[in-house]
């Protein structure tokens, strides 16, 4: 699929009741931190001003996260969210608020990532992808900060240190994958205390990721070097994903298997891409359950009984 295509279809999938063209905010009641002290690093152009349109938002060079408390009794459990958009647009809602709302309802809290777009490997002055495989720098960089930021705040903000995973969507899968496996780079240069803490999340959840397969799809990339210290994993992808194929999960799975990491695959027949958490009549849009499950089985959080949900 053509890049502005598959940007235009995104656009329609997080479609609001109004196409504003601001800055994205939150809900009334939570509040955007910038991570970085001052200037991201190795900061780089971009098109324009950031903007948000039906829900995605692009041309962002001062990330945020914000952070959404657990509804009911809190487990400790925190998720980062790495919203999708290849690396050109974040699909705040469809991939970020929605999944937040699905996860503080489970009582764990949510971390939402605005990162850097568009950034490598997307290209926006040629609207092209020439190193589709290459680590995602600058997304990458924000992921690793707000990790450490997470743990460094983890007792203000009710958060076990030891119980925090991340959950991303396309890209965003890609990026759950590259800190998932990357966490021992250094990859800027430490700006406070935060940046004392480990960034290797506890547990992972990539959704119909992306980047993962090379060499006509039988390979794993090796810019995501899985080893036996890659946290849980948790994958769910469909058979008919023309976006960004099955055999992304596929490889990814193999090498998380022969490196001894715990992990759960659910693959469908039916869902495409970009299916979220909105629910059709496909078996896959019961995912989060399965997800749910998942967690507690990896000890991150009790179980539904224990939580007072389906009671």
């Amino acid at each position: 699929m053509k890049l502005w295509a598959f940007a235009l279809c995104l656009l329609a999938a997080c479609g609001s009741a109004h196409a504003a063209t601001t800055v994205w905010q939150p809900a009334a009641g939570n509040t955007q931190i910038p991570i970085w002290p001052g200037a991201a690093p190795g900061a780089q152009s971009v098109p324009g001003p950031e903007k948000e349109m039906r829900g995605a938002v692009t041309n962002v060079t001062r990330p945020t996260m914000t952070v959404y408390a657990p509804k009911g009794k809190n487990t400790g459990a925190a998720v980062m969210v790495f919203p999708g958009g290849g690396f050109q647009i974040l699909a705040m809602d469809l991939e970020g608020t929605e999944i937040c709302d699905w996860l503080t309802s489970q009582g764990i809290t949510c971390v939402l990532l605005k990162y850097r777009v568009p950034s490598v490997p997307y290209v926006w002055q040629c609207d092209c992808r020439p190193h589709n495989y290459q680590i995602s720098l600058p997304s990458l960089q924000d992921a690793q900060r707000t990790m450490r930021l997470v743990r460094h705040h983890a007792a203000e903000w009710h958060i076990d240190p030891h119980k925090v995973g991340v959950i991303g969507f396309s890209a965003g899968g890609y990026l759950v994958a590259e800190i998932s496996t990357n966490f021992k780079r250094r990859l800027y240069a430490p700006v406070d205390a935060a940046d004392q803490e480990s960034a290797r999340p506890d547990f992972a959840m990539p959704i119909y990721p992306g980047h993962l397969a090379v060499d006509n799809d039988s390979k794993l990339n090796p810019n995501v070097p899985v080893s036996r210290e890659t946290p849980p994993t948790f994958l769910v992808q469909a058979e008919d994903d023309n976006v960004d194929g099955v055999q992304q999960s596929l490889v990814y799975f193999t090498a998380l298997k022969k490196a001894g990491v715990p992990t759960e695959m659910h693959l469908y027949a039916h869902g495409g891409h970009a299916f979220g958490l909105r629910p059709t009549s496909n078996p896959i849009t019961h995912w989060p359950a399965l997800a749910e499950t998942w967690m507690s089985t990896i000890g991150m959080i009790p179980a539904a009984s224990q939580r007072g949900i389906g009671e």
